[in-house]
């Protein structure tokens, strides 16, 4: 941690304020996003500082759940329920120090939703929530589906999450409180990594630090990392957004999807309280077809694309072990 080099970046901050008339220059701003920085933070979205707030405070009622009680959703192969101090990352090769519960629209949450008798009127609240995301990430998807020169509802096509194969999801977070004093053990909240997804929607919540990110990777393929990293301010309200490798692979590397942590507190001024944060994760329907204009890579489904990822981490996280262990 100590050989950690931190650079001021600008992140482009987007108004989507009267977003038809503007969708032209909308446009152009979330391209130029996407190309050159491949992180980007949304205002005047639609949704309120006291609907975010609202959300977390959702949230929170779920972590502050007995274990007994959350484990009753666990989590599973398609990518949702809860779990905790189980995701191992490439890039340290340890578990985050976190919970989670994901979410999804589709019939993947059958007998997955936490029952009403722990948490009456959850499952209704995080729908509610996940539809109001979902289309503030369909005006960004017909922003780069006109960018990339398909036709404008291509990416919401894909991406729709009415059908029962939808894959899209919303993941609570829940990083867990830290000793400020060392005490020999070394801490990841979220190892270094890049999302595998379309495009993540985040949202965290002011005075929770933690969240850099270090731009540079020229292709999909690559899994080296930089160290260069710029911290990301948490504002309630802000949505952070930032491009997965499904959409650096659809546009042929044009856009970049970009390296990115929750580092674990090491300095004066750092954050080691409960840390909550939202994500969202806009994915293809699992029929969806994959390839950019360029036909760079060879065409895939939205659920082989998923499965090519989680080998590809699966593979490097191998390396990582591996290399610890000699």
């Amino acid at each position: 941690m100590s050989q950690t080099r931190y650079v001021d970046r600008p992140i482009p901050q987007i108004s989507l304020a009267d977003f038809e008339n503007r969708i032209e220059e909308l446009t152009a701003e979330l391209i130029d996003a996407a190309e050159n920085v491949g992180f980007f933070t949304l205002v005047n979205h639609g949704i309120t500082k006291e609907d975010v707030d609202a959300i977390f405070a959702t949230s929170k009622s779920f972590f502050d759940l007995p274990d007994e009680a959350k484990a009753t959703v666990p989590w599973n192969a398609n990518n949702v329920g809860w779990e905790k101090n189980s995701q191992i990352r490439p890039s340290t090769g340890k578990p985050d120090s976190k919970e989670s519960y994901q979410m999804q629209f589709g019939e993947n949450m059958k007998d997955l939703w936490v029952s009403e008798k722990h948490l009456p009127g959850f499952q209704t609240t995080s729908l509610e929530f996940m539809k109001r995301v979902q289309s503030i990430s369909e005006c960004l998807m017909r922003c780069f589906a006109r960018g990339l020169g398909f036709p404008e509802d291509f990416f919401v096509q894909c991406h729709d999450v009415s059908r029962p194969d939808s894959q899209t999801t919303m993941r609570l977070l829940h990083y867990f409180a830290l000793p400020e004093e060392a005490d020999g053990n070394v801490y990841h909240r979220a190892g270094a990594h890049a999302d595998w997804d379309f495009l993540t929607l985040l949202f965290q919540k002011e005075g929770q630090s933690g969240l850099e990110i270090c731009p540079g990777r020229e292709s999909v393929t690559e899994f080296g990392i930089g160290d260069q990293w710029t911290k990301v301010e948490a504002k309630t309200g802000e949505i952070v957004c930032n491009i997965g490798d499904l959409l650096m692979s659809w546009s042929d590397d044009r856009f970049k999807s970009t390296f990115h942590r929750v580092k674990a507190p090491c300095e004066a001024g750092d954050y080691y309280g409960d840390r909550y944060s939202i994500a969202f994760f806009n994915q293809p329907c699992k029929d969806s077809l994959i390839q950019g204009p360029l036909k760079k890579y060879p065409m895939v489904t939205g659920a082989q694309f998923n499965e090519n990822a989680m080998k590809r981490n699966f593979a490097a996280l191998q390396v990582k072990l591996q290399a610890v262990e000699a």
